[in-house]
């Protein structure tokens, strides 16, 4: 059987186009999805420390570009919603370092602080008392109740 070397080099041609099409699209999808995340986190995080950790590169992609290029982008929920829900899991899971960002993000996005407050005695009676105590005083450090919804 004869090989037909002009057949041949057009499929492969072909498939390198395709390849290299497909590459393009998936690396605008990540580059999309990175300044999304990047762009997220400045709103959420505006006045914190947010991003200075020294967060392995790995890790730190997955955060900007899966986390807030992609999770924090969905339709399903406002952003409103997504952190408060962020927030009520963080006072479940006692993750005090977290809440002070996340509280700051909350309030960044207009949430009152009077709705947080009500969050965390929710939270309180199904994740118990001492997690709503930690998150309350959390809460007056990065938000003090005397600035009201103006900070």
């Amino acid at each position: 059987m004869k090989l037909n070397y002009k057949f041949f080099v057009g499929c492969l041609l072909t498939a390198c186009f395709t390849v290299t099409s497909f590459a393009q699209e998936e690396i605008e999808m990540v580059n999309d999805k990175r300044e999304k995340g990047l762009e997220m986190v400045g709103k959420l995080f505006a006045g914190t420390a947010a991003g200075s950790l020294p967060f392995p590169e790995d890790f730190g992609r997955y955060t900007i570009e899966h986390l807030f290029g992609d999770v924090w982008q969905g339709e399903e929920m406002t952003l409103q919603e997504r952190s408060l829900a962020t927030c009520v899991t963080l006072v479940a899971l006692n993750r005090e370092a977290e809440q002070k960002l996340h509280f700051v993000a909350a309030r960044n996005l207009g949430i009152p602080r009077e709705k947080l407050e009500a969050a965390i005695t929710q939270v309180a009676h199904y994740a118990g008392w001492p997690v709503a105590v930690s998150a309350f005083r959390v809460l007056s450090e990065v938000w003090p109740a005397e600035n009201g919804d103006s900070e």
